[in-house]
């Protein structure tokens, strides 16, 4: 049976779903692998390093041959359309924001895995590219604010004075906030962090940050995420956080909401009380912002009273490291791969929770609940 790994599409992903490592992986498990060629290109993975591995490097791949389709980004529905029925597909579906692909899979019959559902238990952290990817994102967020600010983030003692360390605050202390924070403080920084979740406080303190209490009762949402606040706490939030925000040289904001738009933890007014010369890195771009007025991809330059403060909107953040993102990635897959192979088929058993609950579509229909009530539209 047939692995396939075609070029990503989108101009902005330079991640690819299989790396030289990862097809050697797949390879024990008795299968085999078709890359599509130039795929790794742009991650740093040649065609000539794939080949060693044991790979076949074509020139293109017809989907009509895929047994199975490792992949990164979403799938187009166009893409999906010509896709034969039962293939098995691997990868991010984002199917909360991609719904026609989601019907797309359905109608053709394929089984579709979509990497993002994969659940938060033990035994699937190695499966878990989530996790993985926050890391990247949150590592490269502290690099990105530590360029544009204008300052040391280390103190510095020296004959000609002492400069004092950069002050940085983390909002939200998921995986990407914690890597944000453990970088931050390698870099010299003295850092703070606040999220609403029961255990975030502990998990601040290990990675050598404080932890910022603003007297409101911690809470946890579903799979470890923080959960939406109403309205009144929302702002009650922002209220507290607000000298916290001014006193910072940088901000990075890190807080998601799987299925849902990011929430607002820093106002436009906010904003006003930051010194000149201050960054806020928004890694929620993307998907509404945690920063009111940022822009996925863009640097904007706010002005406040004593100068301008740079608004960073992060867009395509773990491709901006692909070649280690990609290296994360891929083995995320093929260790899902892995966990459905037997004896060199890819039969999955949605008797395992882990195969059940990352299954998207499944024999022509949606088998993951929450997506088939938002493309039925019920509740």
């Amino acid at each position: 049976m047939k692995v396939a790994v075609k070029r990503e599409q989108d101009p902005g992903e330079l991640r690819v779903a299989a790396t030289p490592d990862s097809v050697r992986h797949l390879a024990d498990q008795g299968l085999e692998v078709v890359i599509e060629a130039g795929a790794g290109e742009a991650a740093g993975y040649t065609d000539a390093a794939y080949a060693a591995s044991g790979a076949e490097v074509v020139t293109s791949i017809d989907p009509q041959t895929i047994d199975v389709l490792a992949h990164v980004r979403p799938l187009t529905a166009e893409f999906i359309g010509l896709l034969r029925a039962g293939t098995i597909t691997i990868g991010f579906g984002s199917p909360s924001s991609q719904l026609p692909a989601v019907a797309a899979f359905r109608d053709a019959r394929v089984t579709a895995f979509a990497m993002e559902l994969v659940p938060r238990i033990s035994r699937a952290q190695s499966m878990d590219a989530l996790t993985s990817q926050a890391l990247v994102s949150g590592y490269r967020c502290a690099l990105e604010a530590a360029m544009r600010l204008p300052r040391f983030f280390p103190l510095y003692m020296t004959a000609a004075g002492t400069i004092p360390p950069a002050k940085v605050l983390v909002l939200g202390a998921g995986v990407a906030g914690l890597q944000a924070i453990a970088t931050a403080k390698r870099l010299g920084a003295r850092v703070s962090a606040y999220d609403v979740r029961v255990a975030s406080a502990d998990e601040v303190r290990s990675m050598g940050g404080t932890f910022v209490d603003l007297g409101l009762d911690a809470i946890d949402g579903a799979g470890g995420y923080a959960p939406e606040l109403a309205e009144d706490r929302a702002r009650l939030q922002q209220e507290r956080l607000a000298p916290f925000v001014a006193g910072a040289d940088v901000v990075i904001t890190t807080a998601a909401i799987p299925g849902r738009p990011a929430p607002r933890l820093v106002s436009a007014d906010m904003l006003q009380g930051m010194r000149s010369g201050s960054v806020i890195v928004d890694l929620a771009a993307e998907s509404g912002g945690n920063v009111e007025g940022s822009i996925p991809g863009e640097e904007v330059r706010v002005a406040v009273a004593d100068g301008h403060i740079v608004l960073l909107g992060m867009k395509d953040v773990p491709s901006k490291m692909a070649n280690d993102a990609s290296r994360l990635l891929a083995r995320n897959i093929s260790n899902l791969i892995a966990l459905m192979t037997v004896d060199g088929a890819v039969v999955p058993d949605f008797d395992d929770e882990v195969v059940r609950g990352t299954c998207l579509t499944h024999e022509g229909a949606i088998v993951h609940q929450p997506t088939r009530d938002a493309l039925e539209g019920t509740n």
